[in-house]
């Protein structure tokens, strides 16, 4: 039987998605301790040589016996997949095309990858393939009874994982699995689809400015942008810009001077409408194959490249963790790594060496800096690095300073990146008057001002957390960097936000965040009158 044209693997420069619903299952068998990446370079593999794609996957299939074995379970989440396991009595009565003593010895049927592949009935398109340790083999199962389901069906996000007791980039799951029991993938790594910018499970384009959209009546803690206006000086320097918007933009004067801020040339500057310009650009400009983002993060990353058709891999951290990154947990070829730092909206800040370490010949590593200038000193910023291999910096002048609604970011990368980018970029993409705003704060006056802003932002932080943290069934993740801090309700967020909307304030939601459920909260930093209304405000929003 022929593969039907949705279901195979898109030819290069071909985006055209996996069908949906998956309708490839893929069998396995391991040996005791057989890595993740050996059993996931198997599966593709024997996928690749059906012509079939990964997003074809609807589930991996194995015995009891191998439903905790750990390079099973990495390698079912590193797909995006659940994984189904079997009695070895039940395995033993499907018919397979070839058995074999071993594994009838070892676990009790003649050929674990092939029975478990066609233990719902259907199809086998890709007989028994061995690796060392492992066995694979793909059918094309039984269509389900019933009308197909939409395209994008409707997805109710599932609650977070239980706290693991240490780190791995190969889980040991929770459940212990039964028969016929789904095992849903929590592993670091977690494949998803390019079905647009919904993102199958969470909505990527909500923002914190969407809370607060049409009610000027409440107190903005969902939004990261500093909550006065711009100061006056700033704001001058913006109005003498008017003057000038007869002529048509000319960037070269701000270019210079962000790259002179940073100690680089100016073939390694671009400036940007905003950094969440510069996420459409690397998704459309850049050659990517396997991109890969690190979430909870901002979303806009994930959703550029979704819009741009490619199909993205999640790295997602655990609260158990205190959502820190471990550079092992990202698959080694990825292409395109991107990850924020300090992290939007955990407020966790990385150490530059181990995001430097990320780094590879034939990878391109972004950086979201966007929050980095609300650190003190700076500390842990890679923006100005030209010793690692590349590094693509996005900085944002739209926080510290007000100017959101000017759009005004920019990136700092290899002259060759910054051409490719630029190519992408329609004429004249930034305004007049946000090039003199990008002019006066990468300024020296600038710069000693915002240094006082992060020292005053952390005092104002460090204040609120204190006081979150002593109210009773409040999780504050730690500890916090960014002009923000990430909250815990747990079984209680989404009454007390709307509690709280109702009281007057607004907090930013935190399930639209991968990775995050409806437990969360994100809480912008205010001065300290608001944060003790605030504080007052929340016990009061719990349920009793």
């Amino acid at each position: 039987m022929a593969d039907r044209p949705a279901d195979r693997a898109p030819a290069p420069g071909d985006r055209a998605p996996a069908p949906r619903p998956p309708a490839v299952v893929v069998g396995v068998g391991a040996g005791r301790g057989v890595p993740a990446d050996e059993v996931l370079g198997l599966v593709r593999e024997c996928l690749r040589d059906a012509g079939l794609s990964p997003l074809s996957v609807r589930e991996l299939a194995t015995v009891d016996a191998k439903g905790d074995e750990p390079g099973v379970v990495g390698a079912a989440a590193r797909l995006g997949v659940p994984l189904v396991t079997y009695p070895a009595p039940e395995l033993a009565r499907v018919a397979v095309p070839n058995p074999s003593g071993a594994p009838l010895a070892a676990a009790g049927t003649p050929s674990v990858a092939e029975a478990a592949a066609l233990a719902r009935g259907g199809e086998l398109l890709v007989a028994k393939r061995k690796s060392a340790r492992a066995t694979c083999a793909v059918a094309r199962a039984r269509p389900e009874p019933g009308p197909a389901p939409p395209p994008t069906p409707p997805f109710t996000p599932p609650p977070p994982p239980s706290p693991s007791p240490s780190p791995s980039s190969i889980p040991t799951p929770t459940p212990t699995p039964t028969k016929g029991t789904v095992i849903t993938a929590m592993d670091l790594s977690t494949d998803t689809t390019a079905a647009g910018a919904a993102g199958g499970d969470v909505d990527l384009r909500h923002h914190g400015d969407a809370e607060v959209r049409g009610r000027d009546d409440l107190v903005d803690l969902a939004v990261n942008v500093r909550s006065d206006t711009p100061p006056s000086w700033l704001k001058q320097h913006i109005a003498a810009s008017l003057d000038g918007l007869a002529a048509y933009p000319d960037g070269r004067a701000a270019r210079a001077a962000v790259a002179a801020r940073h100690g680089v040339e100016p073939e390694r500057v671009l400036l940007t409408a905003g950094a969440a310009e510069a996420f459409v650009l690397l998704a459309r400009a850049l050659p990517v194959r396997r991109p890969v983002v690190v979430h909870p993060q901002f979303t806009e990353p994930e959703a550029a490249l979704r819009d741009a058709g490619h199909t993205v891999e999640r790295v997602l951290l655990r609260a158990a963790d205190g959502f820190r990154l471990d550079p092992a947990a990202v698959p080694g070829d990825a292409d395109l790594v991107v990850v924020g730092n300090p992290t939007n909206p955990t407020s966790v800040l990385h150490p530059a060496e181990g995001l430097a370490r990320l780094a590879r010949p034939g990878r391109v590593l972004v950086v979201d800096e966007a929050f980095m200038d609300a650190v003190p000193g700076e500390r842990e910023a890679l923006a100005g690095r030209v010793d690692v291999p590349g590094l693509v910096v996005l900085r944002s002048l739209t926080k510290t300073w007000g100017l959101a609604g000017l759009r005004i970011g920019y990136v700092i990368a290899a002259p060759e990146t910054i051409r490719a980018l630029e190519r992408a970029q329609p004429l004249w993409p930034v305004s007049s008057p946000a090039l003199a705003a990008a002019e006066a704060c990468v300024a020296p006056r600038a710069l000693a001002e915002a240094g006082h802003v992060a020292h005053r932002v952390a005092a104002e932080r460090q204040h609120l957390v204190a006081g979150l943290r002593a109210l009773p069934g409040v999780e504050v993740v730690g500890p916090a960097e960014g002009p923000f801090v990430l909250v815990r309700l747990a079984g209680a967020a989404t009454v007390v936000r709307e509690r709280l909307r109702e009281g007057g304030f607004m907090v930013r939601r935190g399930d639209t965040f991968p990775g995050l459920g409806p437990d969360w909260m994100r809480v912008a930093v205010r001065d300290r009158p608001t944060t003790e209304a605030f504080l007052r405000a929340l016990p009061e929003a719990r349920p009793r």
